[in-house]
């Protein structure tokens, strides 16, 4: 049996993943509450294995490095997110890393997990790393696209299109659940969408 595989990533409601630089949102665009926070953290409860583009992994290291323990970056499910054993799928990057329990993986991203998805006795995650996963999703290595949609309209400084470089996909809705009143969790299996045309 084939190990789960999970793409999270965080969205405002037009589609994007992070806003510019003259953006003044805030982590979480600054609508994160209890239930969104507990919720994630609970998300890490049983192992997972990350799964990172060098992209992403590479902004996780600079935001860590720059943020206290006060800021966004350092909430709990962070920690037991960077706690978790990871694969960085990277051309460029050499370990060791700075991550606890991370290793590079090079060569190609979708033969990589493939790999891991065979091998793995616990299910693999991936937070980000959005042109890695629009890959893996095209190749049917994506059982699961798990999006937090947070309340919030960037059309002005929306940056980081979520889904915008996706081939088409229909989906089934498997979760959806209400976090502080405003931010919508929904997990989707998605099937890649065959043309009638």
């Amino acid at each position: 049996m084939t190990a789960t595989y999970t793409f999270d990533v965080f969205s405002s409601l037009d589609g994007y993943g992070s806003y510019g630089g003259d953006g003044d949102w805030g982590g979480y665009w600054g609508k994160q509450g209890p239930e969104l926070l507990e919720h994630r953290l609970r998300s890490f409860d049983t192992p997972h294995r990350m799964v990172f583009g060098a992209t992403t992994f590479r902004q996780f290291v600079d935001m860590l490095a720059e943020s206290t323990d006060e800021s966004d970056v350092r909430d709990p499910w962070v920690d037991r997110m960077r706690s978790m054993p990871m694969t960085v799928v990277s051309s460029t990057l050499q370990g060791p890393l700075e991550w606890p329990d991370a290793t590079v993986a090079q060569g190609d991203a979708i033969d990589i997990v493939r790999r891991l998805k065979e091998e793995s006795d616990v299910p693999l995650r991936s937070h980000g790393s959005l042109s890695l996963n629009w890959a893996l999703m095209t190749a049917g290595l994506v059982d699961r696209i798990q999006v937090t949609l947070f309340p919030v309209i960037t059309g002005r400084t929306g940056e980081g299109p979520v889904l915008g470089g996706a081939d088409d996909f229909d989906l089934e809705l498997l979760e959806h659940r209400t976090l502080d009143r405003d931010i919508q969790e929904l997990v989707y299996r998605p099937t890649l969408h065959v043309s009638r045309g």
